[in-house]
């Protein structure tokens, strides 16, 4: 909820200085080679603001979308619990096992050495 609020407020902003921006941009009708300057440095302007907001929009609705599914995922799926003991008693006869495979692979190199 904070981050909606958030994201209204930031918008709001964005949305006034823009209206102050484009208030103070007012072609000046006295010099008309120069209005077209302007308004073509505030036609760009507008569409990068636009551009860039729709970017941005798109974003903050892929975060609150992500973050649902996230939630729905975890609800309807929850991670499996690990139990510790299995796995120490599991790595007690890994390490067996893995003295005889030890004892394997000494036993074939001391005969390819030999030959």
């Amino acid at each position: 909820m904070v981050t909606n609020k958030l994201v209204l407020k930031i918008y709001n902003q964005v949305k006034i200085f823009f209206k102050l921006f484009c208030t103070i941009m007012q072609p000046n009708h006295e010099n008309k080679g120069r209005f077209m300057e302007t308004n073509l440095i505030m036609e760009g302007f507008k569409f990068m603001a636009l551009g860039m907001g729709t970017v941005f929009m798109f974003l903050v609705i892929l975060i609150f979308a992500m973050n649902i599914m996230s939630k729905i995922v975890h609800k309807y799926f929850p991670e499996p619990h690990v139990d510790v003991n299995a796995d120490i008693n599991a790595s007690m006869g890994k390490q067996q096992d893995n003295k005889n495979v030890i004892a394997a692979i000494t036993a074939a190199v001391i005969h390819h050495r030999q030959g």
